[in-house]
């Protein structure tokens, strides 16, 4: 297979595991950040047994898409980490945090308040720091020989901080509609009230780093409203607001399903944007994908094990679902 068809084979692969991993993993981190603000704990119990069974399958498409990454585009996993190294690694403690709390919350009374915080806090962590690595990626990466050049603090900038920021909101509401999807009572209600305000700062949030993002490339600003592609900076605002329709109206009309279904095609469609911004690049404006690809009989090698491997990643991802599908009652749960 020719080699520029295989890097651009294996580039999508890896979008669609960073894809999968926001959309799956982005709800139950919204509910870990949704945390206090529900103090009851039998509330709690039922927050946390709502992803309890998923959660860590979820986490499956980052590491998918992290080791993806290492393999198959070494350059760019080589440039890109001496960059984020400070954001990558408070996502990963975050990580750990929230998920010994998954166990740890339900063997303790007295401790107990200490792992919700661990949980919450982990959660807003995790989540701030994958917005801030997004936004430091985004505004681009100091490439010199083919290595970071830059320094150690370069990633923390007032743009970053903004879509950290905006990655906490956008996930509150992602675990938002969720809990409004998967539970009933107190909980349900609760969730279904915080979901409007989070919806409306994600909305402004989305808005706000859209109007920015083209006047911090020069690539950007071209690829958004230069012909053809213009075509789709038209379509995906109008898109997006055919969404937050659905999510309203889902939300004002007592709907279950449609808020968490429309919440989700907005994240999908937020990341459309970002892909075209930043094509035909693995590291904008300096590193493409085909600069960034392994050897041709690598991509070759991989490619054969990707393909039993995804199905397969898929097929128990779904199984899980189907299993716990339905409402979480306060007297049932995974634990």
């Amino acid at each position: 297979m020719d080699f520029n068809l295989l890097a651009f084979i294996w580039a999508a692969i890896i979008a669609f595991a960073v894809l999968a991993y926001v959309v799956l993993d982005g709800f139950d981190l919204g509910v870990g950040i949704l945390f206090p603000f529900l103090k009851e704990e039998k509330e709690r119990d039922l927050m946390m047994n709502s992803v309890a069974p998923i959660w860590d399958g979820n986490e499956t498409w980052l590491v998918l898409g992290g080791g993806g990454l290492l393999a198959v585009f070494p350059l760019a996993y080589a440039t890109i980490l001496p960059a984020l190294y400070a954001p990558i690694i408070a996502m990963l403690l975050g990580l750990i945090f929230r998920g010994v709390a998954f166990e740890f919350r339900w063997r303790t009374q007295r401790g107990k308040f200490l792992w919700d915080w661990a949980f919450a806090g982990g959660s807003m962590i995790a989540a701030f720091a994958q917005g801030v690595a997004l936004g430091a990626l985004v505004q681009g990466i100091h490439v010199e020989n083919r290595a970071y050049a830059g320094g150690w603090w370069d990633w923390l900038t007032w743009f970053s901080i903004l879509t950290g920021v905006a990655l906490i909101v956008g996930y509150g509401l992602l675990g938002a509609t969720w809990l409004v999807m998967k539970t009933e009572g107190p909980v349900h209600d609760r969730a279904r009230w915080l979901a409007k305000p989070a919806a409306i700062a994600t909305l402004v949030l989305i808005g706000l780093v859209s109007l920015i993002t083209p006047f911090l490339e020069r690539q950007y600003l071209a690829r958004w409203f230069d012909f053809p592609t213009v075509i789709f900076s038209l379509i995906v605002p109008l898109l997006v607001l055919g969404c937050a329709y659905i999510l309203f109206n889902g939300l004002i009309r007592g709907g279950d399903h449609a808020p968490f279904f429309a919440a989700q095609a907005i994240f999908i469609l937020c990341f459309a944007g970002i892909g075209i911004s930043f094509y035909p690049y693995m590291v904008p404006t300096s590193v493409t994908i085909w600069d960034a690809a392994a050897p041709d009989s690598s991509l070759s090698f991989m490619l054969v094990g990707a393909c039993f491997l995804v199905p397969i990643i898929l097929a128990y991802t779904a199984f899980a679902y189907w299993v716990f599908r339905g409402k979480v009652k306060a007297d049932g749960g995974y634990h």
